[in-house]
């Protein structure tokens, strides 16, 4: 999956994950050469593996929907929540809400898709190149022109173009050059997880379901993600300062933390480990601009949110998605301006701001099983959003109603305007394997 350099195609593309295959896949229909460079070889490791529903439309752009259908991906039709009491929700059926094909969706394997992503994108004519580092984005004055590139065998050029897309996910190239991050103030979570083989799996319309389990002392959550090697990915989330500081190794926390959840525990119990032990001390974060002249930031380059509801694929596809259509439109006009490839900012930043208030209210003590017994009406607005139902606004007529269950000494949930301390960027960690068992 290697092409020979072209170093003057219309738009390039730093890094082929999901974000970089799709914005990439959409230009090259438009009919435009497109070069994407990589800095890893395929198949490599990625967290991240429940698609929710939303993610079908743009797959259908991309034209992945048949090779979705015919992968051996585990089909997920619904989530369920555990409450840290151990009583389950009834599960939030995605058919039941909306009773189309795109209910269903998949828990994949990311190495597995990501390079189906990748291997789309080629088939549709993008220029593809592994093992290939971009060093630097070119700039004449404020306008971006291209980049600096490092092959696999220490070789370096320049390739110019008028688009710069920088996709290159947590290493956020350009964000980190303006300096344009901006944490959260809520969301500073980790996470330790690890696979297991053998542990238990629900059956019928319920074998692929993602749990979303509280912990008995309510510090945190874990996620249950059935895959199709009989694996399931089972991981736990809880604030930075509870999970790292004071604590033993990743090892030993994530046992501690399996210990004192009942319904992990049983689940896990019959199965074995099967891989070592990843972490990772990503806080979440995203940039104050979408775009600049030439160029335009997309997936974990522009933000990162939380792992709770599985949002993440979903973003990175339809901030590619969103922005290839964005430059499409500025090649038909003749117009790179940050006005023009950043149109679809302000919408999607009102996405992803619906899908964070969810993720708030859960940290916050909101419950599924509880508003849904207050307004069984709304249930269908609720699931809406956990499908990744984000840019409408007519979700929002679930908040008032939230909000009035709110105790009386609960705050309003802090805006993402604040900066958070320094410490959260010097805390900041990539994703870490202890070498426990085999690696995945």
């Amino acid at each position: 999956m290697q092409s020979s350099l072209n170093q003057n195609p219309d738009v390039v593309v730093i890094g082929g994950g999901p974000a970089g295959s799709t914005a990439s896949t959409l230009i090259a229909q438009h009919g435009y050469r497109v070069t994407l460079f990589e800095r890893e070889r395929f198949p490599r490791f990625h967290i991240g593996e429940s698609l929710i529903p939303e993610t079908y439309w743009v797959l259908k752009r991309l034209k992945m929907l048949d090779k979705m259908k015919a992968s051996p991906f585990v089909k997920k039709f619904s989530v369920q929540f555990v409450s840290a009491s151990g009583k389950l929700s009834a599960p939030f059926y995605f058919w039941d809400n909306k009773p189309h094909e795109c209910s269903q969706t998949w828990q994949v394997i990311r190495s597995e898709f990501d390079l189906m992503m990748l291997k789309n994108a080629e088939e549709q004519g993008v220029e593809v190149h592994q093992a290939t580092r971009v060093l630097d984005v070119l700039f004449e004055g404020d306008r971006a022109i291209g980049v600096r590139i490092q092959k696999e065998d220490g070789a370096k050029a320049e390739v110019r173009a008028k688009v710069v897309v920088d996709a290159s996910g947590q290493s956020t190239m350009l964000q980190n050059r303006f300096k344009l991050r901006l944490w959260d103030p809520v969301l500073n979570k980790g996470a330790i997880w690890t696979y297991w083989q053998g542990a238990q799996r629900d059956a019928g319309r319920d074998e692929g379901a993602t749990l979303v389990v509280q912990t008995v002392n309510k510090q945190g959550w874990f996620w249950y993600i059935p895959q199709h090697d009989d694996t399931i990915s089972v991981g736990v989330v809880a604030p930075f300062d509870y999970l790292f500081k004071g604590r033993g190794s990743h090892a030993q926390t994530y046992k501690e933390e399996i210990e004192a959840c009942p319904e992990i525990k049983k689940r896990v119990s019959i199965g074995r480990r099967s891989t070592g032990y990843f972490a990772t001390k990503d806080y979440s974060y995203r940039s104050t601009k979408v775009a600049g002249d030439g160029w335009v930031l997309i997936g974990d380059a522009f933000g990162f949110l939380d792992p709770l509801y599985s949002s993440g694929v979903l973003l990175a596809l339809k901030s590619g998605e969103l922005a290839a259509d964005a430059i499409s439109e500025g090649f038909a006009k003749n117009d790179f301006s940050a006005a023009q490839l950043g149109k679809w900012g302000e919408m999607f930043n009102r996405g992803v701001d619906r899908m964070r208030r969810l993720v708030c209210e859960y940290y916050d003590g909101f419950s599924f099983g509880n508003f849904v017994r207050n307004f069984p009406q709304l249930k269908g607005l609720v699931t809406d959003l956990l499908i990744g139902d984000l840019f409408d606004e007519r979700v929002d007529a679930v908040w008032k109603p939230m909000e009035s269950l709110y105790p009386t000494d609960k705050k309003t949930i802090p805006e993402w305007t604040a900066t958070a301390p320094a410490e959260v960027a010097a805390n900041k960690v990539n994703e870490l394997v202890i070498p426990e068992g085999p690696t995945r």
